[in-house]
């Protein structure tokens, strides 16, 4: 039987296997998912809005189930994967109350009679999601599109199939109409002929460069819609005037949250000269004293990552930095334990050209890189071929928005780490995709914006 096996990275024991539906039964969930969605785009917003706010209550009542099962899944430290169940709701809650003023008409003036600019629905949108956030990941596309009377198909990766289920499940529970959301169990190979499908409208991807590629171009070959954000290596300027203290906690929650595996994480540290040698060694000491352990104790900071091949590719990256010149500060030595673990390691006396510099390090790798001033500092964050991050921190806040406002990605932080947050638009430049998710602009991806004149 073909199947997926979903194994806990922290003990390499399998958790559970899930049958995968061929191209022929995902076709017949996708008509089906058609089907539903020409009745499902005359729904009132407001009943749109009741079935949402459900949805939002039901991943709250089911918190510490869905957390447990996102923790055994991909290894995220339990309190992590708890507070992504809350965003998700949140995230529900938002949309479910402002639905309308987000898809409200434009009137614009002109010689009409009447003329403004309606937002409609288009019809199934693919959505291929990754494991890092395997809750979120997957609300940030279904909430928006649903709303807008769009209806969605998921392909998730497959070593979260507990959690692709367990979302299907949630939208059933909360009343959507079957096919409103839909679960395709199926290969990778069969993203192909699914985006070719008839009935596809739209795909949107969150993963690796690879994958992004390969879906824009079945994508572009049949004039289907794409959105991708395809992760990147993010970098955050340490300014002379900080407090090292606050500066190098953020920048240890920045690089060691969900173990590393977050497409914003605080990838790249780019320090001024006048204060490096002082950040490194306070970065270096708390990275060190952070426990790495089972995600599911209290006292560990981060846990394994996602799959054993995937700590396996991630090492081989950080010995090629070695072998490209880069310095080995801490870490980078695979432990004799069972899990997929990694501990936190620091890379310096980085360049452009050397693999931890240009590459996103998917995992607990820091890369310190030393500039000699501000304009080096710039110089350096943008010399990526991403841009999805980007941070500044500084005692003089108009100097720091001065620089984010040069720094090329699609968000740029002053004295915060980068994070996605519903009312604000989240996306990309560069390597790092194209098309925003979130806000007024994410949920206008997916529509028809629609020309109305009336004589």
């Amino acid at each position: 039987m073909n199947t997926t096996v979903s194994i806990n990275p922290t003990t390499e024991k399998e958790i559970a296997s899930y049958e995968r539906i061929s191209q022929k039964e995902a076709f017949k969930k996708i008509d089906k998912a058609n089907k539903t969605y020409h009745s499902w785009k005359k729904t009132s917003l407001e009943e749109r809005s009741k079935f949402m706010y459900n949805l939002a209550d039901i991943l709250d009542k089911n918190k510490e189930k869905y957390a447990i099962l996102a923790t055994e899944e991909m290894g995220k430290i339990l309190k992590q994967s708890e507070a992504e169940i809350e965003k998700c709701a949140m995230i529900c809650r938002y949309y479910a109350k402002n639905i309308e003023t987000l898809i409200a008409d434009k009137h614009i003036e002109t010689e009409a009679h009447k003329s403004y600019v309606t937002f409609q629905p288009l019809g199934v949108t693919l959505a291929v999601m990754p494991w890092n956030f395997p809750f979120y990941q997957v609300i940030r596309f279904a909430s928006p599109a649903v709303m807008t009377g769009n209806v969605g198909v998921l392909k998730h990766a497959s070593n979260v199939q507990g959690c692709a289920f367990a979302l299907e499940d949630a939208f059933k529970k909360a009343g959507f109409p079957d096919g409103v959301f839909t679960n395709l169990n199926v290969s990778s190979s069969e993203i192909k002929n699914i985006i070719a499908h008839k009935s596809i409208v739209a795909v949107t991807l969150t993963g690796s460069e690879p994958a992004g590629r390969s879906v824009a171009e079945i994508a572009g070959k049949n004039l289907k819609k794409s959105v991708l954000e395809l992760g990147g290596s993010d970098a955050y300027i340490i300014l002379e005037d900080v407090d090292l203290e606050k500066v190098t906690d953020l920048a240890l929650y920045g690089r060691l949250q969900n173990n590393g595996q977050t497409c914003i994480a605080a990838k790249r540290f780019i320090v001024l000269e006048k204060i490096y040698d002082d950040f490194l060694t306070l970065f270096t000491k708390k990275m060190k004293n952070a426990k790495m352990g089972n995600p599911t104790e209290k006292d560990s900071y981060y846990g394994p990552l996602a799959r054993v091949d995937l700590r396996d590719e991630l090492h081989q990256q950080v010995q090629k930095t070695i072998e490209e010149g880069g310095k080995l500060i801490l870490g980078g030595q695979i432990p004799k334990q069972k899990g997929a673990y990694y501990p936190a390691t620091i890379l310096t006396d980085l360049k452009p050209g050397m693999t931890a510099f240009d590459e996103e390090l998917f995992g607990p790798v820091a890369s310190v890189i030393k500039a000699k001033d501000e304009d080096e500092a710039i110089k350096l964050a943008n010399n990526s071929a991403f841009g999805l991050g980007s941070g500044v921190f500084t005692s003089d806040v108009k100097r720091g928005e001065k620089i984010a406002l040069q720094l090329e990605a699609g968000n740029s932080f002053v004295n915060k780490l980068v994070a996605s947050d519903p009312r604000l638009p989240f996306g990309g430049i560069k390597n790092s995709g194209y098309g925003r998710e979130l806000s007024g602009y994410g949920i206008k991806e997916f529509v028809n914006t629609k020309t109305i004149w009336v004589d």
